[in-house]
C-alpha cells in the first residue's frame, strides 16, 4: 500500500535520535545566484553519511524473525541497510553491479555486511537479491520501492518544512524514486501548493524516462558523476513509479559537464564534500532550467564519492566515465 503522511510520522518515531535533524543551512553563493534564499538540507552528515539511513532504519525495523535481509544497491541504501542489521544483530547481504565505485564496496563491507557483486546494472544486482529470498530466505528491502523505504525518506520533507515553512520550491535528486516520492509526499500534505522537482542526470535516467513513456521502462545504465542515481526502477515496480509520476510537478535533466561544475561550486563555496548526485539540484539553478520565486531547498544526500575522481574535479582535470570523458576545467565562481 502507498504510504501515508501518517506513516511518515511514524517512521520519524523510529528513527529519531539515530538518522534525524540533520542541518538545514543556507548557501549565500547559490542565494546570490538564484536570487531566492537557497537551503542546503545536510544529509551528507549522516552516520553513514547518506540520507539512505533513514529508510533503512525504518524497514529493518519493520522485518519479523528472518533468516536476515537483503537488498540491491548502488552503494548508500547498502550501507543504511547494513548498518541497520547490525544494530539488530541480522545478517545482510548487499548486492550490486560492477559499475558501483569501490569506495562504496568498502564502506558497505566495513559495516559487517557480505557484499556481492553481480553484472553490469541495478537490473542483475536485484534479480541475485531475489534469488536470495527465495533461495535463503532472506527478505528483500527495495532501495526505493518499500512503503517503509519511502516513508523513511519522506521524513526529510517533514524536517525541511518544520523548520522553514515559508520554502516554495523543493529540488530532489531523482533515481529509483524512493526519496522523491517521500519527500513529495511529506512536502504537498504540508502544503498542498508547494512545487517539488525530481532532478537527475541526462544518460541513463530511468524514472524520467518512465514517466515519459507511462509505465516502467528498462534503460541502460551508464558511468556517471551521479552514480547514485544510476539503476532501473523495475519493470514490477509498485509504488515509487506512480508517486514520483503524480507527486512531482516536473522532472529536469543535467548533464555531466554541469554536474562536474556544480560539484566545483558545492566544495569551493559552500566548503562541502559531497556526491554529485547531491549537486543535480544547483546544476540545474546554475544553468538556468529552473526559476527560483521564493525560498528554495535541495537536499545532499550524501559523501560517499570515490575521492581520487572528487580530486580530479576540484583540481580541474578531465574524468573518464565509461566512453565518456568529461573535459575538466579550473573552478572559477
Amino acid at each position: 500500500m502507498q504510504p501515508t503522511l501518517a506513516d511518515i510520522h511514524a517512521a520519524a518515531n523510529t528513527i529519531r535520535g539515530i538518522a534525524d535533524a540533520t542541518p538545514l543551512v543556507p548557501s549565500p553563493f547559490m542565494s546570490e545566484r538564484a536570487g531566492a534564499e537557497f537551503l542546503l538540507k545536510l544529509e551528507n552528515m549522516q552516520p553513514i553519511g547518506a540520507f539512505k539511513l533513514r529508510g533503512a532504519l525504518n524497514a529493518v525495523a519493520g522485518v519479523g524473525d528472518a533468516a536476515g535481509v537483503t537488498c540491491c544497491s548502488t552503494g548508500n541504501h547498502g550501507r543504511g541497510v547494513a548498518y541497520a542489521a547490525r544494530a539488530r544483530g541480522m545478517r545482510a547481504v548487499v548486492c550490486m553491479s560492477e559499475l558501483v565505485p569501490q569506495a562504496k564496496v568498502d564502506g558497505i563491507r566495513a559495516l559487517g555486511a557480505e557484499v556481492h557483486i553481480k553484472g553490469r546494472s541495478q537490473d542483475d544486482a536485484l534479480a541475485h537479491s531475489l534469488r536470495l529470498v527465495r533461495e535463503e530466505g532472506l527478505v528483500e528491502i527495495s532501495p526505493f520501492d518499500d512503503p517503509l523505504v519511502i516513508a523513511g525518506q519522506g521524513t526529510i520533507g517533514l524536517e525541511i518544512l518544520s523548520a522553514r515553512p515559508d520554502v516554495t520550491t523543493l529540488l530532489v535528486p531523482l533515481s529509483g524514486g524512493g526519496l522523491a516520492a517521500g519527500v513529495a509526499l511529506a512536502a504537498k500534505a504540508i502544503n498542498p501548493g508547494i512545487r517539488v522537482v525530481g532532478i537527475t542526470m541526462d544518460r541513463g535516467a530511468a524514472m524520467y524516462e518512465s514517466i515519459r513513456a507511462g509505465k516502467p521502462v528498462e534503460v541502460e545504465e551508464v558511468a556517471s558523476l551521479a552514480d547514485s542515481l544510476g539503476g532501473g526502477i523495475g519493470l514490477n515496480n509498485r509504488l515509487s513509479f506512480a508517486m514520483c509520476r503524480d507527486l512531482l510537478d516536473e522532472v529536469v535533466l543535467v548533464s555531466e559537464d554541469e554536474i562536474y561544475h556544480a560539484m566545483q561550486v558545492l566544495y569551493y563555496e559552500d566548503r562541502i564534500v559531497a556526491e554529485g548526485a547531491c549537486v543535480v539540484g544547483l546544476a540545474a539553478v546554475l544553468n538556468g532550467k529552473i526559476t527560483l520565486d521564493g525560498p528554495s531547498a535541495t537536499i545532499v544526500t550524501g559523501r560517499n564519492l570515490d575521492m581520487p575522481t572528487f580530486t580530479r574535479i576540484v583540481t580541474g582535470q578531465d574524468v573518464d566515465l565509461g566512453d565518456v570523458t568529461v573535459k575538466g576545467k579550473p573552478y572559477v565562481s
